[in-house]
């Protein structure tokens, strides 16, 4: 379990930081009219995917952990 989730904080972590490294490379005005366009056309930012991401890792995990418990209190009867 703890690979997973080392896994998906790398993952996240590389998200963001290319979202990072873009936004630098782009000018201000560049930066909000890409997500000006992105909000009106409904596709997600970056940012969303990652808080995406983040959120399905988090549930993917709780997921793992009830999964266990139920093992457990299966093998326990």
């Amino acid at each position: 379990m703890l690979v997973a989730l080392t896994v998906v904080g790398l993952l996240a972590k590389s998200q963001l930081h290319a979202a990072s490294s873009g936004l630098v490379a782009r000018s201000g005005d560049a930066a909000s009219q890409t997500a000006a366009s992105a909000a009106a056309l409904g596709t997600p930012t970056v940012a969303e995917q990652a808080r995406d991401l983040e959120q399905k890792a988090r549930d993917d995990v709780a997921r793992a952990l009830q999964q266990g418990a139920d093992r457990n209190a299966a093998a326990d009867r």
